[in-house]
């Protein structure tokens, strides 16, 4: 069972869309302003958030900031009436997955959810007898000792493990982790982030990202 942590002010709306959602075999954890939400994420597990923009105590675009803070993975759709191209445009650049304008259609709603749930659960997790890495959780461990990752880092290492076996060009490698401030990731800049990647999770015995020259590179393990 998934759960949805709701996110909408409109009292009769959140409740419709958490009936709905009850009734498909989701758990939904309702909030209704931004310091609920804020609290309610920081106690409970959460497997993707609905978030209303227009929210009475905060901007929802502040609050994905927040939310992405703490944990950088989460996965939001966000509601709004505005359907105006630069709310649209900033809430994909916090890091937002989808963005449905009201008034929407709830079937497509689930639609969208379930494509995003399917995505993001595709190879989140990797074990060997080296490395241990849960993208849900951002945790990182070598050798039973855990590993902080820059966000730059974490973005690169999620996007080997989906993508294991499969070459990535260096094109696609820069297009995806282009952070959500909008800073230029450059190939000098992706090839310091992968070298110091490579150095918090190689050793002499494990080797994981090879370089296809002259294309970019590849996830795959040889000890």
């Amino acid at each position: 069972m998934y759960n949805i942590l709701l996110i909408e002010d409109d009292t009769a709306l959140n409740k419709a869309i958490s009936v709905y959602f009850k009734k498909e075999k989701f758990h939904v954890l309702s909030c209704f302003s931004g310091q609920e939400a804020l609290d309610t994420f920081s106690q409970n597990n959460s497997d993707l958030i609905i978030l209303d923009i227009n929210l009475p105590d905060l901007s929802g675009f502040d609050l994905i900031e927040q939310i992405k803070i703490m944990n950088l993975n989460i996965p939001i759709l966000i509601l709004s009436a505005c359907d105006l191209d630069s709310d649209i445009l900033h809430g994909f650049n916090l890091g937002a997955e989808d963005y449905v304008t009201k008034p929407f259609n709830i079937e497509i709603l689930h639609k969208k959810i379930n494509v995003i749930l399917k995505r993001n659960t595709k190879n989140t997790f990797y074990k060997d007898d080296h490395l241990f890495f849960d993208k849900n959780t951002s945790k990182l461990v070598i050798d039973n000792k855990e590993i902080k990752l820059t966000p730059l880092e974490f973005k690169l290492l999620s996007l080997f493990l989906e993508n294991q076996n499969q070459i990535i060009l260096k094109e696609t490698i820069i297009e995806k982790i282009w952070d959500s401030n909008e800073n230029y990731v450059d190939e000098h800049t992706l090839l310091v982030n992968i070298s110091r990647l490579r150095n918090k999770i190689e050793d002499d015995k494990h080797h994981y990202i090879k370089t296809v020259y002259g294309l970019g590179y590849r996830w795959c393990h040889d000890e």
